[in-house]
């Protein structure tokens, strides 16, 4: 896990969309996803997302320990 904190060390604590676009290098239809199915967790207001890098992080763990 302190791996992905290194990799992911150049960016908040709280990401945008286009941050997490750039983290995992996938398109901003696939972070809308992700969002939508709740595999990253973020917090909604109004049209905003707040996505907390750690929510990121615990996403990559899970899919590389599936």
């Amino acid at each position: 896990m302190n791996d992905e904190k290194e990799i992911f060390s150049d960016y908040p604590d709280v990401v945008r969309i286009e941050e997490i676009q750039s983290m995992l290098n996938i398109g901003r239809n696939s972070v809308y996803e992700l969002l939508k199915q709740g595999l990253i967790k973020s917090i909604k207001i109004g049209k905003k997302y707040i996505i907390p890098k750690q929510s990121v992080i615990n996403f990559v763990n899970t899919a590389c320990n599936n």
